[in-house]
């Protein structure tokens, strides 16, 4: 018991630290927003990021193997979503704050919610529905809009919003069947493609070496944070892990302060707290019910085949 305590309690400081390492990421990308076009920074970015995350690769399988797709028509839909979540989040990220483009990228739980009933059939419970309906209030007090000016920003993260659910939902149809390398390497192609097309359509300036050298920061901090992630997952529960994704917000807020000038008035923070609020509730309510129907189903089990020791009378208790 206490080994896994200890494990668990890892896993929930890698994900802190591998969404620190994304955050402080998207703070470079913004602060090089006025110097380069948003297709050079995401090319870039796109491109040092997998110096850790070749690392990823499972042994058994083979970078030639990448265009070997299973389901080749998903696997499309999948590089296309990632690609526009990633290209319309950078625009969000250089053109309003932080703070701001984090709370639209926390709607991606809620398009995904709403494209697995639409697409995949799925079941959501009222007091998840009631929870969904709760973030998307939050996020119009952080955004307000037909109270203040929407900015192309705010229009770009909803979209990344809504790309990256689309990827999430198709990943969920095909994620057994295809390889890693495919669905690793087949979207950062993509991605690369998507913005040199951009950068040859609006100009391209070679950034000198200090923005190189920002460039590659941000692109191996997201590589990293992406490692960090999956080894998170791997060492505690997804219940546990989820909830750090809003310590962005944390950042967000501290790193457009320091650096950028960026402070939510009150109604803005208000909101910001709403979404955090909502958003750690539905990840723990989930997590209590898949506790709940484990045990009514290992209840149900015993029932059917009961065992022996269930007629001994009540023993000591378990530790």
């Amino acid at each position: 018991m206490v080994k896994s305590s200890s494990t668990a309690s890892t896993g929930v400081l890698l994900a802190l630290v591998a969404y620190l390492a994304y955050s402080v990421g998207d703070a470079i990308v913004k602060a090089m927003g006025p110097s380069l076009s948003v297709f050079e920074i995401g090319f870039f970015t796109t491109m040092f990021s997998v110096i850790p995350a070749i690392f990823s690769k499972p042994p058994a399988e083979r970078w030639r193997d990448t265009f070997k797709l299973r389901r080749p028509v998903l696997v499309t839909i999948i590089a296309l979503a990632r690609t526009a979540s990633a290209m319309l989040i950078t625009y969000s990220f250089v053109t309003i704050p932080l703070a701001e483009a984090y709370c639209l990228v926390f709607m991606i739980p809620i398009m995904t919610a709403i494209l697995s009933v639409l697409v995949l059939g799925e079941k959501i419970s009222l007091d998840r529905w009631a929870l969904i309906i709760v973030s998307f209030l939050g996020v119009l007090l952080v955004v307000r809009p037909g109270f203040r000016e929407l900015q192309l920003g705010h229009l770009t993260g909803f979209g990344c919003a809504v790309s990256a659910a689309i990827s999430v939902t198709a990943l969920r149809l095909i994620s057994s069947e295809e390889r890693r390398v495919t669905l690793f390497a087949l979207p950062g192609l993509a991605t690369l493609a998507a913005n040199a097309i951009g950068m040859a359509i609006v100009g391209f300036t070679m950034p000198n070496w200090v923005l190189l050298g920002a460039l590659l920061i941000s692109g191996v901090l997201g590589g990293a944070g992406y490692l960090l992630q999956i080894a998170a997952v791997a060492s505690a529960p997804v219940s546990r892990i989820a909830p750090m994704q809003y310590s962005q917000v944390i950042w967000a807020l501290l790193l457009g302060a320091l650096f950028f000038a960026e402070v939510p008035d009150a109604m803005g923070l208000a909101g910001l707290g709403v979404v955090v609020a909502a958003g750690i509730a539905n990840v723990l309510g989930d997590g209590a019910r898949a506790r709940i129907a484990g045990r009514w189903a290992e209840y149900r089990a015993r029932r059917v085949n009961p065992s022996p020791d269930d007629f001994k009378g009540p023993g000591p208790d378990p530790v």
